[in-house]
């Protein structure tokens, strides 16, 4: 099993930044792979952007392009995702998930955090 707790959301107004933090624990070896999703009120959970074990491959949606960016400290068991320019539509709440290998789908991360609501006020 792996844990995965979230931590850095919060209020922000257009144009500002939040990094988020997910810490991983347990059999953290099995689980290479790190990806956040995303989930806005009444909408599907949608991928944001993702990672591996070594940080070479990185991957993101097209709407956070050239404003956020992923990265993760192995010695730490912990992803980052920092958030520039944040604008109203990126409010959600910002899930980290773990699995072996990468994908941009959720239902391939068996390992989740309960989430980091962020909200960006215009």
């Amino acid at each position: 099993q792996v844990q995965l707790v979230e931590s850095g959301g919060g209020l922000v107004q257009a144009g500002g930044s939040l990094r988020l933090s997910c810490a991983a624990s347990g059999r953290t070896f099995s689980s290479d792979g790190r990806a956040w999703f995303r989930q806005a009120p009444g909408k599907e959970r949608e991928f944001v952007a993702l990672i591996n074990y070594n940080g070479g491959n990185k991957d993101y949606a097209d709407s956070v392009k050239g404003r956020f960016t992923i990265s993760r400290d192995n010695a730490k068991n912990t992803v980052y995702l920092q958030m520039n320019d944040l604008k109203p539509e990126d409010t959600a709440v910002y899930y980290c998930a773990a699995g072996l290998g990468l994908s941009t789908t959720s239902a391939h991360y068996p390992y989740w955090g309960r989430g980091a609501q962020v909200t960006v006020s215009s």
